[in-house]
């Protein structure tokens, strides 16, 4: 899998991806957000709207890019969750952790 990156206003960096977040394409999500971390960008939202499937693996990767982005003073955020993500983070409790936004346009606006 690919992840695309995209620079928003106040220096918000969106990443998205498409397909399955699962132990194949997890430690590219986890090398991309690193990236843009060192890059400055600490306040990051992963877009997961085309992602249709995570596994443990992915969110693995989450947590782990969750914790790099606060340990740089920043926040890790997602956006556009479908019902499968959407239930494999209640599941596992981590939608207390990683709040959901409609957009990633919308993971910042407070």
């Amino acid at each position: 899998m690919e992840f695309h990156t995209e620079l928003l206003p106040e220096g918000i960096v969106a990443i998205a991806g498409e397909g399955r977040l699962n132990m194949v394409s997890a430690p590219e999500l986890r090398a991309v957000v690193e990236k843009e971390i060192g890059a400055g960008h600490t306040r990051v939202v992963v877009d997961l709207s085309e992602i249709e499937f995570i596994d443990s693996s992915g969110l693995g990767a989450l947590v782990g890019c969750l914790k790099g982005a606060r340990q740089a003073g920043g926040d890790l955020r997602i956006a556009g969750p479908n019902k499968q993500v959407t239930m494999v983070l209640q599941l596992s409790n981590l939608d207390r952790v990683l709040k959901s936004y409609g957009t990633a346009g919308d993971a910042y606006r407070e």
